[in-house]
This record gives C-alpha cells, sequence and structure tokens, in this order.
C-alpha cells in the first residue's frame, strides 16, 4: 500500500472517530486536515487579487469594500458543488461533463481555462516588470517609456544598438521576462519530483507574500491609531452590498463632480461615465479574481489528487469557508482599506495647482494627457449636439482626472509608507511581495496549463506532454510586458475582465452535472438540499452569467454577445442531437 493510500486512509478513520465523538471534534479534525481551500487562497492571494484590490481601494473607496467578499461566497458555492460532485463520483469533471452533460460545455469549459491561463499570466509579468524597474532595481531596469533617467541596462542598450531599437526599448523588460520565465519553468517541472529546494522556494514565496498581506494589515492598524484615524463606520458599511455603484459614481466623488457643474452639465456627464466605466472595470477585475475560472479545474483535480471520497465533503466546505475565505477577505479588505484613504479622491503624488496652472510630475504626464485627451475628443465629437461639452476643461476637471491618472507600482508602493516612514522600505517590501506573488501566480497558472493540455489530449498527468503544456502558458503570458504599455499594475484589470466573461461556462458546466441523477446516483441530493443546490447555485451562475454579457457588450459589442450566443446555441444543437441519436439507439 501507497504512503498516498495510507494517509487517505488514515484520514478516513480520524474523520469517522471525530464525528462518532460529536461536532467539536469533527471541527477539529477537519482543522487539522484541511488543505486545497489553502491552496485555492494561495492562487487567489496572488498579483491580480493585490492589484485588484488596490484598486478598488483607488476608485472606489470603502464603498466598494463588499464586492470581493461578495464574489468570494458565489465563489465558494460554485467550489463546494464542484467539490460535491467530485468526491460523490472519484471521476475527472471534464470527461464527466463531456458524458453526462454536454460536450460543448466541457470543451469550452477547458478551452476557457486554457486561454485564461495565458491571459491571466500576462499581467503577472507586467507586475514583476513594474516591481523589479519601479520598486526593487529602478537603476538597472528603469522603465524607458516613463519621461526622466533611464535604467543601466537601456542606456548601455541605446548606446550599442542605437535609440530607436527594438533592444533599446525592450532589453530589459525581455531579460526580466526570460527570468521569470526560467525560474518558474524549473519549479513547475519539479513538482513531481519534490525535493528541499522546491520546499524552500514555496517556504519563501510564502513567508514574502504573508509578509506584505501583515504588511497592508499594520497600514490600517497604524492608520487608525494616528490623528484622525479611520472612519470605520465607513468601512463597516462598505461590506453592505451595494450593487447601484455598478452604474453610478461612488457618493465621495460627488464633490469633486458638483465643483465641475449641476447634475444635467455635460462635462460633468462626461466625468460620471468615465468614473462609472473604470468603477465597472475594477469591480469585475476584482470578482474575477476572488474566484477565477482556473480556480475551478485546479479544485477538482486537487481533490482527485488527494485521493478522496464522498466522506471529506462536509471537510471540503469547511475547508473553503476557514482556509480560502478568511484569509482572503482579510486579507484583501486591509489591501482596499490602505489603498482607500491614501489614494481614493486624492490628487496624485506631485501635482501642483496654482491658480489656472498645473504642475503635471513627470511619472503622470502621459497617463493625465491621456485623460484630458479623451476628455477633449468627447467634446469635439459632440460640438453639433444640443448641450456641447466646454472646448478647454476647466480647473475643476483638470483636479478630477489628476484623482483618476492611474497610478503604477512606484506610487502604489506608497501606501505602506505610513508603516515605514519612508520610501525604501516601502518600495523593498512592496516590490518583494509582487514578485513573490507573480511567481508563485505564474507557477500555479503554468502546473494547471499543464494538467488541461493532457486531460484534453486524454494523457495522464506528468512526462513530457504535461511539461508542453504548463509552457503554453508560461511562454504565451510573457508576452505581456510588450503588449501592454500602460500601468503595469493595471493590466490586471482588462486581463481580469476576459477571464470574467469566460467564468459562467464553468459555473453552468456543474450545474447541470449537478443535477444529472444517473451521474450522481445514490449521491445526487434530494429533496430540501437539492433545492438549496439549485438556488444557491442558480444564483452564482446566474450572476456570473449577466456580468459576463454586460462585460462582453461593453467591450466587443454586438460581436461580444453575439459569440456568446453562438457557443449557447451549438450547445443547444449538440444536446437536442445526442437525445435524438441515444433515443434511436435504444
Amino acid at each position: 500500500m501507497s504512503d498516498k493510500t495510507n494517509q487517505v486512509e488514515s484520514d478516513r478513520q480520524l474523520l469517522a472517530e471525530a464525528q462518532a465523538k460529536g461536532t467539536g471534534f469533527t471541527l477539529w479534525a477537519f482543522f487539522k486536515m484541511s488543505g486545497p481551500g489553502w491552496l485555492q487562497s494561495a492562487i487567489t492571494l496572488g498579483g491580480g487579487s493585490l492589484a485588484s484590490s488596490l484598486y478598488l481601494g483607488v476608485i472606489g473607496g470603502f464603498a466598494l469594500l463588499w464586492v470581493q467578499p461578495f464574489a468570494m461566497v458565489l465563489g465558494i458555492i460554485m467550489l463546494s458543488a464542484i467539490g460535491y460532485v467530485t468526491l460523490s463520483t472519484e471521476e475527472q469533471p471534464f470527461r464527466a461533463i463531456n458524458e453526462h452533460v454536454n460536450p460543448v460545455l466541457g470543451w469550452g469549459w477547458a478551452l476557457a481555462v486554457a486561454m485564461a491561463n495565458v491571459v491571466w499570466c500576462m499581467p503577472q509579468y507586467s507586475l514583476a516588470n513594474g516591481a523589479l524597474g519601479q520598486n526593487l532595481l529602478p537603476k538597472f531596469f528603469g522603465n524607458p517609456n516613463d519621461e526622466g533617467t533611464t535604467g543601466l541596462i537601456t542606456q548601455w542598450a541605446t548606446g550599442t544598438f542605437g535609440e530607436q531599437s527594438f533592444w533599446a526599448t525592450h532589453l530589459d523588460e525581455l531579460i526580466i521576462a526570460i527570468s521569470i520565465l526560467t525560474v518558474a519553468t524549473i519549479v513547475t517541472w519539479s513538482y513531481d519530483r519534490g525535493g528541499w529546494g522546491l520546499k524552500l522556494y514555496e517556504t519563501i514565496l510564502k513567508i514574502v507574500v504573508a509578509l506584505i498581506v501583515l504588511s497592508f494589515i499594520g497600514v490600517v492598524i497604524k492608520l487608525s491609531v494616528t490623528d484622525g484615524g479611520l472612519a470605520w463606520g465607513s468601512i463597516f458599511s462598505g461590506f453592505i452590498p451595494d450593487f447601484s455603484t455598478f452604474i453610478r459614481p461612488t457618493d465621495s466623488f460627488l464633490p469633486l463632480l458638483e465643483a465641475i457643474g449641476p447634475e444635467g452639465d455635460p462635462n460633468r456627464k462626461y466625468w460620471v461615465k468615465y468614473i462609472v466605466d473604470q468603477q465597472q472595470d475594477v469591480m469585475i477585475s476584482a470578482a474575477a479574481t476572488a474566484v477565477g475560472i482556473n480556480m475551478t479545474f485546479l479544485f477538482a483535480y486537487s481533490l482527485l489528487r488527494k485521493g478522496w471520497s464522498k466522506e471529506f465533503r462536509g471537510l471540503v466546505k469547511f475547508d473553503l469557508a476557514t482556509g480560502m475565505l478568511v484569509p482572503f477577505l482579510l486579507a484583501t479588505s486591509c489591501i482596499v482599506v490602505a489603498a482607500a484613504s491614501q489614494f481614493h479622491t486624492k490628487v496624485a503624488h506631485g501635482f501642483l495647482f496654482d491658480g489656472e496652472q498645473v504642475t503635471v510630475p513627470k511619472d503622470f504626464k502621459g497617463k493625465y494627457d491621456g485623460l484630458l485627451g479623451g476628455r477633449n475628443k468627447a467634446a469635439e465629437a459632440g460640438a453639433e449636439t444640443d448641450s456641447p461639452m466646454a472646448n478647454e476643461p476647466s480647473l475643476s476637471e483638470k483636479k478630477l482626472a489628476a484623482t483618476l491618472v492611474k497610478r503604477d507600482n512606484f506610487e502604489l508602493a506608497h501606501s505602506l509608507k505610513e508603516l515605514f516612514q519612508g520610501d525604501f522600505w516601502a518600495n523593498v517590501i512592496f516590490g518583494f511581495g509582487v514578485l513573490a506573488m507573480t511567481l508563485s501566480t505564474i507557477t500555479i497558472l503554468m502546473l494547471i496549463s499543464g494538467f488541461v493540455f493532457t486531460e484534453m489530449l486524454g494523457l495522464p498527468p506528468g512526462g513530457w506532454p504535461h511539461r508542453i503544456g504548463t509552457l503554453i502558458a508560461g511562454i504565451g503570458g510573457a508576452f505581456g510586458p510588450f503588449i501592454w504599455k500602460g500601468a503595469a499594475a493595471y493590466l490586471v484589470v482588462p486581463t481580469s475582465v476576459f477571464g470574467f466573461v469566460l467564468l459562467p461556462v464553468a459555473y453552468f458546466a456543474f450545474f447541470l452535472l449537478m443535477n444529472q441523477k444517473k451521474f450522481l446516483g445514490a449521491n445526487a441530493p434530494t429533496g430540501g438540499r437539492r433545492i438549496a443546490w439549485n438556488v444557491l447555485m442558480g444564483v452564482a451562475a446566474s450572476i456570473a452569467a449577466i456580468g459576463s454579457v454586460y462585460m462582453a457588450h461593453k467591450k466587443a459589442g454586438l460581436m461580444g454577445v453575439g459569440a456568446i450566443a453562438a457557443f449557447v446555441l451549438v450547445a443547444v444543437i449538440v444536446h437536442f442531437n445526442r437525445v435524438n441519436t441515444r433515443k434511436h439507439e435504444s
């Protein structure tokens, strides 16, 4: 009998003995055996959640604190359903969905996860690029796109190959991308072998990630005891869901908007729309990074690899609630509070207003000019309307724009300045924390990519097919810094929106699988339990679907909605074709 089998049998016996003794002993046994939930938490608390939480605080303040916990609860409902189905049948979900639900949903789920792995890897490389170039080693990896001095590598490449050459503008990014990919590949390919080196790497990453999370908790504590403290009433009320913030600016923007003009003023209407668009993107990004579609794939297969069965279904629910929800809620909430208290509706660092004159710091000039340029284009486009915008932005508009410019890694590191009393340690802790989160996330995404690749080929995980599969996400994601030239951390937002659009594929696949009595047999929920499962899953899947269609329309218009409609139509056609085929066969 293998060590893995021995461990599973030991866990099963411990669980049975605890359940015989009562609830208290059962909960203690659950705590001792928890694992997959903490793994999901490790994925969730990556660079995506960090950046989404920071921008959630920047754009929405305390009013959007509810978004991530709400999304996490919906995700836990679906992950619990995935755990129930997987543990009840001990079958691989991809094959189960193809056989018992619909191959269009099964393959759609797998392909969506594969695409999401690549897309979500992109911001991780950009975050790493920003951490090294702006926080940790700016003298070597200075961003050539910012005005001012560049790093030594860029200076050398410019002098050697010419100012306009590819190497002058991308050599530093290329070195970082290759270095990150090399480390992530070595670690990912070493997972099956284990060893002390891998354990040391994981331990260091966990310590650094824990350090940055604790730092943000420390910032909140420090802010709460300083003069004036924090508005705890506003913070606690921010956890109450307010869905109207999806279609209107948070109340904290009202003074800035009222300074521009009355409610019907065309200049004010432009900025209201811009703020709402930003809020929507960041809210969806935060929701998508709370529970992403690739997590639905990893969770099922992590349970199968542990060898758990239906006796462990209660443990899985407990594990998700304590190992995933609690750490995520604590960490992300503190990050949002820290960012909101220092950035929300506040003019970005370095801006100076002297009468009508505005001094724009060099690090923000491109972003600020872009904001006002977009506003001026809107004014030109609406010049012939009955209520045109003013030709030139007012001082009030310029001040609002100065609060809305996107902060990058260097500016976001200021959120730790309150704790460390200076920029140096704030940059070091923030930079190393971001770097650790990106390495951890890229490694996990590459692992999932390998699992998806072998599963689609019908091969067991491991070996060269699995290794090749990991490189699909690793190499594909490495193009992130070259494709995206805006604020490095902000790449998390558009990529997460893409991932969110795909999420309903997984949710509806498992919703339908949970209702397959033929597949689940005696394990199929009945009576009140079945009603409860369907109501909870139906709410989660419906909210995901509505958000998906809305964002697809917002980003791609009728083409985006048409793509979703075409996918649903193909799934329906395949379903009825299978029904007719089975009728003829019987």
